[in-house]
């Protein structure tokens, strides 16, 4: 009886190998290799025993995740090689994106030399090649180049983007720029391989549909090509709750195997004796599955891609073996198959959102018949994603979308039913009767762009962006536990009860500053500066990182989302310290964010909005604590036409603690500075200019005497800022100093009755074993930084 009720394959197993693989996942470090290959086997070991099956599923997912995590992190570039120049030579994998400063791609490489020696460099090398060559590198083609390479290492801060899982979960081994040198040449021409094909239907489609925004819509809805799309394009789609139907999503494979079911059913019926060798309800699945497949090879392979295919695969084995194991049991066998080949997708959002949702449309949804079964699973069906995928889509995005089942209620049908069959036959047009690409294509595009004109008049409505802040990684737990409880069969009792387990994770605690007492972030935003300061009830943003050519825009990736997860929904002011682009560039989203914000500059008239300028002796107070502008002096203004000593220069005045914001002040100006700074409580400052040799002179130090310095810089950031000697002057006062480039964010408390500390470094606070070490607790130089462009440290900012 026990047997029979424990497959070796099923709804348990595939559950008990993906709670092993989740459990790596919150590990601090991962356990010798020896460890995981000894989990492995013994987990598989156990299956063929009843009674330890599901402690065998367990053992097997956490030693098969855990052994492919550390060859993953093994294959890292060494960390005693960044900054040098590597020679490798490597294929094109996947389609470059062109932009006017640069061209990026990923290089698998194959074959890497420095100094001539050869290096065990193997992998997805992520690179940049800043004013390329027209047209190169292209798909598939196979180069030769010389890189200045790094570890994958990205920005860390509350709610932040994590892009070293990320690169984890893509394989990337190093990220870096194309060096100009001689060594730089094609090894081989283009050949033939499904890249080249896609990119020949994205340059089909571009050329035949006039409107560029057009052209780009159906390139993602097609063949699941993104490049054209902008960041505006992503926070329409954000906004409306449809990220999964603007690139490919399972739907679009599925849709594309009932094109292969279809031409099946079609030969069969051309050909009626086809019948007497294979019956046609066998040949269906296998025909959905061969369509699908190619069509997934086209589209790029994406995570639900693969999910479709494994379900499709299954069903198709099923037929043949004349067993039927039921929708659940199929996602099971689709998920076994997705954590055998890839336990490392478990780190994708993709995985969660495709595999959740589909589970929770089976559940919710249940058999439903009769005539007005589209009707209900289309509109009851939205309901249920919406709310089930809640909580991931805070847990992933720190945001949902209110108005998003409307919008897919709209969305979801034209897409899958007008938009992508008409992309399909335009796609396969292009592949073998090109005459009537254009129309198809055409009829197409007017739909998408009908339906885009709809989206962006939703994504202004209230709710279409609903922030959440940061909670414990339990809340979202528990709110998947209340949206299982809410759509358990009727019969259960108190299911609406489970809607109080969303509270946690909505509203999660938040302890606002006393009477007198104030916190400071200083935000993670490589080479530039962005501090945030919150007293009880207000928010003042001072600087806000760098914008970049390449739309890599600091505000928005990094400054707004730390800002939405430290649960400030007003910011009273915004603080542009100059003009340069290191604190000016993010300044224009945030503005766009908080529009309502008093703006004040040192340069009004060289940053992109509209601000006051900034006026020393001009004070003001929140919630007891006291805010005084303390430059730039008129003398100031009027000798410095432009540049770093025209900052805003601002000093928060708590009840026992003080914090000074110099921005990128030199040593012409600090004696003045530190003048009127006077005595008081103790101090914490943000050390003046990223820690340059022009700043943070000695006199200046010995008569402001900082308890806390922090340094806002990039790491391996071109200038070596902090210099050496600005280092050792803040130690030898006794100062407690942390580099951003270290530390990620750096959270301070100025309570009223207790002197300032730090009470988080981010990097340390969201340790995993995927996260780049701190090498100093305090800010070392970096002697050997990269000679790179501020463009060049951007585009590896996010990798």
């Amino acid at each position: 009886m026990l047997e029979a009720r424990i497959p070796i394959v099923g709804v348990g197993a595939a559950v008990a190998m993906l709670c092993g693989a989740i459990a790596v996942h919150g590990l601090p470090g991962l356990p010798p290799r020896g460890i995981d290959v000894a989990l492995t086997i013994g987990g598989a070991l156990a299956l063929p025993w009843p009674r330890l099956r599901p402690v065998g599923w367990l053992l097997l997912g956490f030693g098969w995740c855990a052994f492919q995590a550390g060859g993953a992190l093994d294959a890292r570039l060494p960390a005693e090689l960044e900054g040098r120049d590597v020679l490798v030579t490597g294929t094109i994998d996947g389609l470059p994106l062109r932009r006017d400063d640069a061209t990026r791609f990923v290089l698998r490489v194959d074959d890497a030399r420095l100094d001539g020696a050869d290096l065990p460099l193997r992998g997805r090398v992520r690179a940049s090649w800043y004013d390329a060559p027209a047209g190169v590198p292209a798909a598939c083609e196979r180069w030769q180049l010389l890189l200045r390479l790094k570890r994958p290492r990205g920005l860390v801060n509350p709610g932040g983007f994590d892009a070293e899982r990320q690169a984890l979960e893509r394989g990337i081994v190093a990220v870096g720029y194309v060096r100009e040198a001689g060594d730089d040449r094609r090894v081989a021409a283009r050949t033939a391989c499904i890249d080249r094909l896609r990119e020949s239907v994205a340059d089909g489609i571009a050329a035949r549909v006039a409107d560029a925004h057009d052209a780009a819509l159906l390139r993602a809805f097609a063949i699941g090509d993104t490049r054209g799309l902008e960041q505006g394009d992503w926070e329409v789609a954000r906004a409306n709750g449809i990220p999964h139907l603007i690139a490919i999503s399972g739907f679009h494979v599925g849709v594309a195997g009932l094109f292969g079911v279809a031409l099946a059913w079609l030969t069969w019926a051309v050909f009626p004796r086809l019948a007497l060798w294979l019956p046609y309800p066998l040949v269906r699945a296998p025909a959905a599955l061969l369509a699908a497949a190619l069509y997934g090879l086209l589209a790029g392979g994406s995570l639900p891609t693969m999910r479709t295919l494994a379900m499709i695969a299954v069903v198709a084995a099923m037929r043949f073996g004349r067993r039927d194991g039921g929708a659940a049991h199929t996602l099971a066998l689709a998920l076994l198959a997705i954590l055998l080949v890839d336990p490392l997708a478990t780190l994708e959002a993709g995985f969660w959102l495709s595999f959740v949702g589909v589970a929770f449309l089976m559940l919710a949804l249940g058999p439903v018949r009769g005539r007005l079964r589209f009707l209900r699973e289309l509109g009851f069906g939205q309901l249920v994603m919406t709310i089930a995928l809640l909580p991931l889509s805070v847990w992933f995005f720190g945001e949902t979308s209110l108005v998003g089942a409307l919008s897919n209620l709209v969305a979801v049908p034209v897409v899958s039913f007008v938009i992508v069959p008409l992309c399909l036959l335009g796609v396969l047009a292009l592949l073998t009767w090109p005459a009537p690409a254009a129309l198809l294509l055409a009829m197409a595009a007017n739909v998408a762009h009908a339906q885009w004109w709809l989206l962006q008049r939703t994504a202004a409505w209230p709710g279409a962006h609903w922030y959440v802040p940061e909670a414990p990684s339990w809340a979202t737990w528990l709110a998947l536990a209340g949206a299982l409880w809410l759509f358990l069969p009727r019969a259960v009792p108190g299911r609406l009860l489970g809607a109080l387990l969303f509270l946690p994770l909505l509203w999660p605690p938040r302890a606002a500053p006393g009477p007198g007492a104030f916190e400071a972030v200083v935000i993670d935003v490589g080479q530039g500066l962005a501090v945030l300061v919150r007293t009880r009830d207000h928010a003042l943003l001072f600087d806000a990182g760098a914008r970049y050519p390449s739309e890599f825009d600091l505000g928005e990736v990094a400054v707004l989302p730390s800002v939405r997860a430290l649960g400030v929904g007003r910011l009273d002011r915004l603080v542009v310290s100059h003009g340069d682009n290191d604190h000016a560039g993010g300044a224009a989203a945030v503005a766009q964010a908080f529009p309502r914000a008093e703006r004040s500059s040192g340069e009004p008239e060289r940053i992109a909005i509209g601000a006051a300028p900034c006026h020393a002796g001009e004070t003001w107070e929140w919630d007891g604590v006291r805010f005084r502008m303390l430059g730039p002096s008129a003398e100031t203004v009027a000798t410095a036409a432009r540049g770093n000593d025209r900052s805003c220069v601002l000093l928060v005045e708590g009840r026992a603690g003080r914090l000074l914001l110099p921005g990128d002040i030199s040593r012409r100006v600090e004696a003045d500075v530190a003048a009127v700074v006077g005595a008081g409580p103790p101090l914490a400052v943000v050390v003046p200019h990223h820690g340059s040799r022009s700043s943070s002179s000695p006199r200046f130090l010995a008569a402001l005497r900082p308890v806390i310095a922090v340094v806002s810089a990039g790491w391996r950031n071109r200038f070596h800022h902090p210099a050496a000697d600005v280092v050792a002057r803040y130690l030898a006062i006794g100062s407690e100093l942390v580099n951003t480039a270290d530390a990620g964010a750096v959270r301070l408390a100025f309570p009223a009755d207790a002197r300032p500390r730090i009470v988080a470094r981010e990097r340390v606070r969201q340790w995993r074993y995927w996260r780049e070490g701190v090498r100093d607790a305090g800010a070392g130089v970096r002697q050997d930084a990269p000679a790179s462009t501020p463009s060049q440290t951007a585009s590896a900012a996010l990798l």
